[in-house]
Formats: C-alpha cells, structure tokens, sequence
C-alpha cells in the first residue's frame, strides 16, 4: 500500500475513501484480536442487537469467530453502553469507564430535547446533574440490587419519585448513570431483554475522573480520518470541536478536501493513493464507515444515502464495490440476498459470491444460496 504522507494538493473523495478503509481494515483484513479491533475503532455501533458488531467484526478481522466477540462480552471485557451520539456503542470495558464521561453532554441534550416535557416535577433548564441527582441515588440502588429493564426501572422510580412519567424516569435514569446491557443482550445466536446495571458495578471500577478530548479525537483520526471539525462532531455528538483540533494542531497535519475544507490528520496514517484496490465487502448494517462523518460522500455517494438511510432510522447492510457502496444485502432463510442500485462491473460477482459464503459460514449455514436481484 502505498501512502501519502502530505500534500499540496487537495485530496480527492475517492483518496479520501481509501484512507478511510485503510483505517478500518477494509482493504485488508487484520489479524488483530477483537478486543483491539473494538478499541481501534473506538466502539462499534450497537443499537440493533445482536448482528450489527458481530458482521463489522466479521468484514474486518481475518478467522473471526462469534465466540471471540461473545467472550469479550460474558467476561465483562466488554460493554454496551450509550456514547456516540447518545446511542448504544460496543466497547471494551477500559473505554467504557474513560469514554463515558465525554459524552454526558450529549446526553444531557437528548434528555431536555426528547424528555423534557414528560418530566415536569424536573427542572432542566440548568444543570442535568443536579436536577437529577435524588433519581440518579434511586436509580443506582435498583439497578445495583440487580440489572433490570427500563420497563421494570422506570415504574419503580415513579412510586419513589412522582415526576414524570415511569418510562422518562428510565431514560432519565440512563442519562444520569452509566447503563450497561448486560448478556445474554447483544449476544450472537442468544437473546435476552436490555438490562441494566451501573458500568461501575458490571466491571468493578470507576469512571476516568480526568477524561482527555484531545486523546477521543486523535483516537478518531487514527480510525476515520483525515476529517473535518464538522465530521468529528457527527461521529461523536459533540459541539464545539473547531478548538480542540486547533490545540492540537502541533501534533496534526492540516490538509484540504476538492471543496476547499480544512481536514486533519495524524502525520504517520495512511492514505493510499485513489488506485489502491479496494475489495468487495459486505458491511454490516448501522456499520461505523457510514455514521462517522457530516460529509459521507467518500464511500457512500449522495444519490444512493436514502436507499441505505432509511426515514425510520434504519442503516442498511450495504456492498462496497471498489471502494463505495454499490448496493444493500441482507440474509433471509439461510440466504444472502443483494440489491445493487445499478449494474455492477463483471469483476464484483465473485467478490460479492466470497463475502456471501463467509456470511453463511458464520452464521452457520454454509452453502447457502445467493441472490442477486436485478440493478434499480
């Protein structure tokens, strides 16, 4: 591979598209572990339980087996917790306990935006923590006598504290503690309910008391740049990002995109050049590749993002094809099924028959037919 380590020149989408992949081991896939994977990456979007994480992981590390991730997860190595934009994130228990602190703030606005008005005994228009710090007692107390779900916390917390109704109370709860599911949630081929308990309880130790911004956002350069500030700011939920990257400056390459816009990066990261073969993968859906950039038009073009993106919140599995996406899969009874959004190059329907047949291997029905439906 080979790598530009600086240039005058603007960097083109399709350079920038490589970098990326480069970083997220989709040109190659790594022999690294999943727990360093999962801490490379900075937490895998977990929301929809359980195949989100289990196929990102598969599409990235080489001989990955469910028990890999499973393990990480039944030892307490492991967490899903709410970070990232407010939603449920797959991280390793380190990251759990210093990355939680960061993102307070973003829960603290998604409980005044969504909640607010169903919590009327709470006033948050100042501090959430004080508002909230008489639930955040109870809360600790019942989730730590044993995890429960927010259906079950959130009539408990109403017959101790009338202000609001029981299911606020839960999400209030949420905002004011760090909630980790605890298995058999989120577990490949399992199911259970998402219960609760404190990430201080579920993996005995406390969170960072001294958490670094400026360490988030070179860990996120290092997985998903060059990027902008507004880039940053969409992965993570933050605002106010522009300054942190400017104090880092001296540690940073400064770089611009075709628009014009100041990107940054890692000095030593790697940027292919624009000819760097990019293999066939089929990305998990809610993928982290498609959810961690305002600008996403590097490896998903404008014209197709509503067809991945759909008006309810969902994020599609989608197939890269030379870099970009090309197209959404799913498996259905045993099979792979694919939809390209237009025709595909002859030379994609072997890659695309490869990843299918590690999907069904993985799932435990190798042999498992393909279908290709018709491009549109």
């Amino acid at each position: 591979m080979t790598s530009r380590r600086g240039t005058a020149q603007p960097l083109t989408a399709r350079e920038l598209g490589r970098a990326l992949l480069a970083r997220q081991h989709l040109l190659a896939r790594t022999g690294l572990g999943a727990a360093e994977v999962v801490a490379h990456l900075v937490g895998l979007q977990a929301q929809a339980a359980p195949e989100p994480p289990y196929l990102g992981l598969l599409s990235r590390i080489e001989n990955f087996r469910p028990d890999d991730l499973t393990a990480l997860l039944e030892e307490r190595r492991a967490v899903r917790i709410a970070l990232q934009r407010g939603t449920i994130h797959l991280v390793t228990a380190a990251d759990c306990l210093a990355l939680r602190p960061l993102f307070q703030p973003v829960l603290d606005r998604w409980l005044r935006t969504a909640y607010a008005e169903r919590l009327p005994g709470l006033d948050l228009t100042g501090p959430v923590g004080a508002a909230l710090a008489p639930l955040a007692d109870r809360a600790r107390a019942l989730v730590e006598e044993q995890p429960r779900t927010f259906q079950q916390l959130g009539p408990l917390l109403a017959a101790d504290l009338p202000v609001g109704e029981p299911a606020a109370l839960a999400q209030a709860a949420r905002c004011a503690l760090p909630l980790v599911q605890v298995p058999p949630r989120g577990l490949w081929g399992r199911s259970g309910p998402a219960a609760h308990t404190t990430a201080e309880h579920w993996l005995g130790g406390p969170l960072d008391p001294g958490p670094s911004l400026d360490d988030l956002v070179l860990r996120y350069l290092a997985a998903f740049g060059p990027a902008t500030a507004a880039d940053v700011q969409k992965w993570s939920g933050l605002s106010r990002i522009g300054p942190v990257l400017t104090g880092l400056a001296d540690r940073l390459v400064r770089l611009r995109d075709e628009a014009g816009r100041t990107l940054w990066d890692l000095p030593g990261a790697p940027r292919p050049d624009a000819a760097e073969p990019a293999p066939v993968r089929l990305l998990a859906p809610f993928d982290n590749l498609l959810l961690s950039h305002a600008d996403r038009t590097r490896v998903l073009p404008e014209a197709h993002r509503t067809r991945v993106m759909t008006v309810n919140g969902i994020v599609l599995g989608t197939v890269l094809v030379d870099g970009t996406v090309a197209g959404t899969w799913r498996t259905e009874q045993g099979a792979v099924r694919v939809t390209p959004f237009e025709e595909l190059p002859r030379t994609a329907f072997s890659g695309i028959a490869e990843e299918a047949e590690r999907v069904l291997a993985f799932a435990g029905t190798p042999g498992g037919p393909l279908h290709i439906d018709p491009p549109g």
